[in-house]
């Protein structure tokens, strides 16, 4: 078997897990410092500072670059591509260094993880990134002829935690219809059809439900209005809506630990705040079941806000009882990574070049 050193870069935390096969020996998540990750520029611009903690932690474990036969990262911000398991090369990595499809921290994940493969001679590998595009003709309609929908969402975990139901209810993905969403620092909700994630939410760019630091879908002049009387660089503007956006803007924390307990203590304010944050999920999630004829054959609930209690009693108060529901708490994005590698390792699966 192959050991793998996983790495996946969040908004506040870096995750590894060190596996040996299909068994992880050990894992980690590294917390940061909010405002300092945020004083940083772009993402790119926290390599070294992440880098530095992934170091101290192998150190601290006596684990050396030469002891893993690859390196896997969580999948950035590169042109859409299909599902799979990519060789992290030169193409990719000047893509992602160059922010030429946009800035977000997951773009770390492939860069380190390559970083460490040049280092040893080992190959990089990446998992169903962020861009993995498989949306319906239909669906990429926006409404105006210049823009086209962009497929930006955790297609990551969501391509787990469906193909985990499948396996666990003894059917095959490619046979069933879901709906799964993905609710965590960002919110994606996606339509399954056999096999295809065919409607989807940009959870990057602005669609669907604002989340505990991003604005999601906003009303269109006023974003005009106020991009044209800030002195926000483009950039500054967008930095400034995913993560400073969403409850935060509300009530000036994004932290769900934090929202938690103001609203055990009786903070009305914040409870409303995240309600109607639910509220927008709930929408989100009728929209889609809709637009396949209410053909679903479960909706999945997963990432890290399904552990948050308020939010969990408001969804199963709003979730309607003609849908049924599975909840997968967390994410399995490590597991998703490290197998997709070593499908590739143990030749299962093709590796896909980029």
């Amino acid at each position: 078997m192959a050991r793998l050193l996983v790495i996946n870069p969040g908004s506040a935390s870096t995750k590894i897990s060190i596996c040996d096969g299909y068994t992880c020996e050990l894992e980690s998540v590294i917390r940061h410092e909010v405002e300092v990750v945020l004083s940083f520029p772009t993402s790119y611009s926290q390599k070294e500072y992440r880098k530095t903690f992934i170091d101290a932690f192998l150190k601290e474990h006596n684990y050396k670059l030469e002891d893993f036969d690859a390196f896997v990262g969580r999948g950035g911000l590169v042109r859409p591509i299909e599902s799979g398991t990519y060789l992290v090369n030169e193409k990719m990595i000047d893509d992602l260094k160059h922010m030429r499809y946009g800035d977000h921290v997951c773009n770390l994940g492939s860069i380190l993880a390559y970083d460490y493969a040049k280092e040893t001679g080992k190959a990089a590998y990446t998992v169903d990134p962020v861009v993995v595009n498989e949306l319906a003709d239909v669906a990429k309609i926006s409404g105006y002829k210049v823009f086209e929908r962009e497929s930006i969402f955790h297609a990551l975990n969501q391509k787990a935690v469906a193909k985990r139901y499948a396996r666990e209810t003894k059917q095959k993905y490619e046979d069933l219809n879901l709906i799964v969403a993905h609710l965590g620092g960002g919110i994606s909700v996606g339509l399954h059809v056999n096999g295809k994630v065919i409607d989807v939410n940009n959870a990057h760019g602005g669609e669907g439900p604002f989340t505990l630091e991003r604005a999601g879908t906003l009303p269109l002049f006023k974003v005009i209005e106020q991009a044209f009387e800030t002195s926000y660089t483009l950039l500054q503007l967008q930095k400034h809506l995913v993560t400073k956006g969403g409850v935060y803007s509300y009530i000036g924390t994004s932290s769900g630990m934090e929202i938690t307990k103001r609203i055990d203590s009786g903070d009305k304010e914040a409870e409303f705040y995240l309600h109607a944050m639910c509220y927008r999920i709930v929408k989100e999630i009728g929209s889609l079941f809709f637009a396949n004829n209410g053909k679903i054959d479960q909706l999945i609930l997963t990432g890290g806000l399904t552990h948050n209690p308020h939010v969990l009693k408001y969804l199963k108060e709003h979730i309607p009882s003609i849908l049924p529901y599975t909840i997968y708490p967390g994410e399995e994005e490590m597991l998703a990574l490290s197998e997709g590698a070593l499908r590739v390792i143990k030749g299962e699966e093709e590796v896909k070049i980029y």
